[in-house]
């Protein structure tokens, strides 16, 4: 049985697109390279895959589910250096489909700077970027993020 559509109703993929459409994106390497012009980089996956996979040091965590909250300037969840709207936030995920969606909600916050890295973590280790084991102590913890803990 196929599905049909309601009117107004959009795929995945086309929701994507547009969220893509608007944002600038950054290869794993321009995101290094504004990491020393003050941007910050924000790994959005949850702490299963950060465990699995690895960390960027000096990346802050802040899952998927808290992202708006601890990143708009007027939430009482807001991290501390949140302090206004022309932040150099740099989003990231295992490949770069979940953080594009995370960028766009950011620019709907009045983010304006935010964007996400073009092929997320793998790219980054594929590139031979700076990356470290979970629970190498390499990265900050944003409130509610879990540990990346390491079984075994």
């Amino acid at each position: 049985m196929v599905a049909v559509r309601p009117q107004g109703a959009r795929t995945i993929d086309e929701i994507l697109a547009s969220a893509r459409a608007r944002l600038i994106r950054v290869t794993p390497r321009q995101a290094f390279a504004e990491l020393s012009g003050g941007a910050v980089l924000v790994d959005i996956r949850p702490a299963a895959q950060r465990a699995a996979q690895g960390e960027i040091p000096g990346s802050t965590i802040v899952e998927r589910n808290h992202l708006e909250w601890r990143l708009d300037p007027f939430s009482d969840a807001r991290l501390a250096w949140v302090t206004g709207y022309d932040h150099r936030v740099i989003v990231f995920c295992v490949d770069g489909y979940t953080s594009s969606l995370a960028a766009a909600a950011l620019l709907d916050l009045g983010l304006h700077r935010a964007t996400d890295v073009i092929g997320g973590y793998r790219a980054w280790v594929a590139e031979g970027l700076p990356s470290a084991p979970a629970g190498a102590d390499t990265v900050t913890l944003a409130p509610g993020a879990a540990p990346a803990l390491v079984l075994g």
